[in-house]
């Protein structure tokens, strides 16, 4: 199965049939999934509703792979030890590869006509970081010098930046938010790039609403909008949010539902507050149907993340209460 030809052929017509039938293979061959369902007693869904999500705690505790799968390469979550971070062996790098580069062309373009500036300090610490991963694939995409990984020094920034206007090429910066935060202060004006930001504080500031993120980065940076990119290591996708109505639109081989908090197989309205599941048929090789910590609300272009559950990790992309 090419990814390129699988992803692209999923629509809203089709998903429920391939995500049944994903559910099915991956039944069969995951043996922590098919202990999972089995110990809850829902094996044979009939419709994509009944379909049970993996919690995602357990990444941290069982290889989410098919039996005799060697994996590619394995991403860890952030954490302090290896016990308490998640892992997420990947059989085929080519899905998360094909994954990114689809949605990334979809939503900004060609990662040629960019150079890349990524403030991505505490990730880079961490290492076998999913979203170093994705920006090593997206600077390497650019073919320009200049892309590359920066410290929030405002001077090598300002110098990034200036080169890449003078190259013809669109400023691209990629950031954690404490780091953008750091240099926005300094009133860094970065008023022709794109600014997208991920992930939360790392404990390095206090937290923030979005909003109030997304006013301070603004002002700071002297730019009209400020982006965002939902993802975490146990998902092969990400979804992007270009408004200020902070709503995340998944690429279509992905699904959100929203789950009642306190009842894990219970749905919830649209508009209502709930846990995020999210589906991702990109995970075709781990499992597809992850019952995530965040809680969000689906609206008609796609969903809002608006905090996690009590008693979650604080990690990941986009955690911050709007």
């Amino acid at each position: 199965m090419e990814p390129s030809s699988f992803l692209q052929y999923l629509n809203p017509q089709n998903f429920e049939q391939f995500a049944l039938e994903t559910y099915e293979r991956q039944y069969h061959n995951i043996a922590v999934y098919r202990d999972y369902i089995q110990l809850l007693g829902l094996p044979h869904p009939k419709t994509i509703q009944e379909i049970p999500f993996l919690p995602i705690s357990f990444f941290k505790t069982h290889q989410v792979l098919p039996s005799g799968v060697l994996a590619q390469k394995v991403f860890l979550s952030s954490g302090t030890t290896l016990q308490q971070r998640s892992q997420h062996h990947i059989q085929d790098l080519r899905w998360y590869e094909t994954a990114l580069t689809i949605t990334f062309e979809r939503v900004f373009g060609a990662a040629q006509q960019y150079a890349f500036i990524a403030l991505l300090p505490s990730y880079l610490e961490n290492g076998d970081s999913s979203l170093i991963y994705m920006v090593d694939c997206l600077i390497a995409a650019s073919h320009h010098e200049i892309s590359g990984y920066y410290l929030a020094n405002l001077a090598e920034v300002a110098a990034a930046y200036e080169k890449a206007l003078d190259a013809g090429k669109i400023p691209f910066v990629f950031g954690v938010s404490y780091a953008l935060l750091d240099l926005a202060e300094k009133g860094l004006n970065l008023s022709n790039a794109i600014i997208l930001e991920t992930g939360g504080m790392k404990g390095k500031r206090q937290e923030l609403t979005k909003k109030e993120l997304h006013t301070q980065l603004k002002q700071g940076f002297q730019v009209a909008n400020i982006y965002s990119e939902y993802g975490m290591t146990e998902l092969l996708s990400q979804a992007y949010c270009l408004t200020d109505a902070h709503i995340f639109e998944p690429p279509p081989w992905c699904r959100v539902f929203i789950r009642d908090a306190y009842d894990p197989f219970t749905y919830v309205q649209e508009g209502q507050k709930g846990g995020i599941n999210f589906i991702d048929l990109a995970n075709q090789w781990s499992c597809s149907f992850i019952q995530t910590d965040d809680l969000g609300r689906l609206c008609q272009k796609g969903f809002t993340v608006e905090g996690r559950l009590e008693a979650s990790d604080i990690r990941g992309c986009n955690l911050l209460v709007d």
